[in-house]
């Protein structure tokens, strides 16, 4: 029986407080709490690596023969992200990638998905990541209740931790929320309208039928991670379904990251992972033009993977922005005075396609002769001279310190200063990095550090992604 083997999560180490977008706009919307901002060099490609580096802690990556990347927010209307999140990953080439997109149900979409793959014996190991960065216009409710994260399951019918019991779903075409191919930002219909004609309505209706499906009942969920644009709007279906809105239902973390669209509706599946024991019933659904739910029993096997950074040590490790303009700056909402410098660079489509398989996922070698790591691939060994005597090495999860750095207060950037570092592997091999999510009056030689994926810059259409170091959280 399929379910999921793995789980993963990231939440962005920025978060901005609602009382400063309040402050901003005149005191509109006093809502309480903060929302988690995805970094000026993050976006939900960059995201989905993350929560699927998580996903795939202490798991053969050659074992994963599909990738499902689910975002409305994909930072190209036509490219197949997924094949950028594999090929960061590391995974083998023959595998089958594969982009949702379009629907606040393209996360659960995919994980429905992924566990017919499985079923159906068309896949052993299929990695669904699902990510979100999306805009709420200025001055506007959504601007506040908006956050950015992304979560990542592995589903397999070996080593379940979580095995799927029964699914269910209905659609409805229905005006909600919608962002057309003119739109910055999601615009939606009256709220009385959309929570009595869509929300309340299909949301009890579908977990009703899927329980009936499953023959359980309300009482026999230990946790329910509903999709919900709003707490209220939690209970007001909690009590319809029967549930404790206390006991059973999954917190919707409106309060500490926000509304994150398709990927809220795992990321809570993620948390409830996280706090279940064996033998657990929990209930996963998501919502937009429909409503998708998923019912699924844990085993002892849950236990053998809560060393994941997940929800709970992601929500402890933060920083918050100091105001709302650097927001408006990180999302590029406002036109402002370009540095005086010369244009970067223009992006070679040639040399992205020649280092696809060592640049994109910074995988270099390791002379079999002295076992010493270095980067780039070359046919000469650094040390010994030993010539095409090498293995693949990959250094994204291997410990890392800062050997030397340099603050460039002159390069342009939306951050400043650019931080450059020198860095040392612990097996051996050094590389320079930019250096983020950093504060500048912290960093110091010595300190321990680990790998992101980033962006680095942005060029007539082409996102440019590669490897950049950071102070370790959690």
């Amino acid at each position: 029986m399929a379910g999921i083997a793995s789980y993963g999560a990231y939440i962005p180490l920025y978060r901005l407080n609602r009382a400063d977008i309040n402050s901003a706009w005149g005191g509109m919307f006093p809502v309480p709490g903060e929302k988690a901002v995805a970094s000026y060099d993050e976006d939900s490609i960059t995201m989905a690596v993350a929560a699927a580096r998580d996903c795939l802690k202490g798991v053969d990556r050659s074992k994963v023969d599909r990738l499902y990347f689910a975002s409305t927010t994909s930072p190209y209307k036509e490219k197949l992200a997924a094949s950028i999140v594999a090929g960061a990953l590391g995974l083998r080439r023959d595998l089958y990638a594969m982009d949702f997109a379009g629907s606040l149900r393209a996360g659960t979409n995919a994980l429905r998905a992924a566990i017919d793959a499985v079923d159906a014996k068309a896949a052993r190991y299929v990695l669904v990541t699902c990510a979100e960065t999306r805009l709420g216009a200025p001055k506007g409710d959504k601007e506040i209740t908006f956050g950015d994260g992304a979560a990542a399951f592995l589903v397999s019918d070996t080593g379940v931790a979580a095995a799927i019991e029964g699914s269910y779903a209905i659609f409805q075409e229905f005006h909600e929320n919608w962002r057309s191919d003119k739109d910055t930002f999601v615009r939606s219909w009256e709220e009385r309208f959309i929570r009595e004609a869509g929300y309340t309505k299909l949301v009890p209706e579908a977990v009703g039928a899927a329980m009936k499906q499953c023959k359980v009942t309300a009482a026999d969920i230990s946790k329910a991670a509903i999709f919900a644009a709003d707490p209220r709007l939690l209970g007001n279906v909690a009590g319809k379904i029967g549930f404790d809105p206390f006991a059973q239902l999954q917190d919707p973390m409106f309060m500490t990251v926000g509304n994150t669209g398709a990927a809220l509706p795992l990321m809570m599946l993620v948390a409830a992972m996280e706090d279940a024991k064996a033998d657990n019933r929990l209930m996963c659904v998501g919502y937009g033009d429909g409503c998708d739910v998923l019912i699924m029993k844990t085993t002892e096997a849950i236990e053998k993977i809560k060393d994941r950074r997940g929800i709970k040590r992601h929500l402890e490790s933060k920083k918050m922005m100091p105001n709302y303009l650097k927001y408006v700056l990180w999302r590029g909402l406002m036109e402002t005075e370009p540095p005086p410098r010369p244009p970067i660079n223009h992006i070679s489509v040639p040399a992205l396609w020649r280092d696809r398989d060592w640049g994109l996922s910074l995988t270099g070698q390791r002379c079999k002769n002295c076992k010493t790591p270095q980067y780039p691939p070359q046919r000469v060994c650094v040390i010994c001279q030993a010539q095409d005597n090498f293995e693949p090495y990959h250094f994204t999860d291997v410990k890392a310190t800062l050997t030397s750095f340099s603050h460039d207060n002159l390069a342009a950037s939306i951050d400043p200063p650019t931080t450059i570092a020198a860095v040392d592997f612990v097996e051996g091999g050094r590389i320079i990095f930019n250096m983020t999510d950093r504060d500048p009056e912290e960093v110091k030689t010595g300190m321990p550090l680990e790998m992101v994926f980033r962006q680095v810059h942005y060029w007539e259409g082409i996102h440019n992604y590669w490897w950049k170091c950071a102070p370790i959280r959690c």
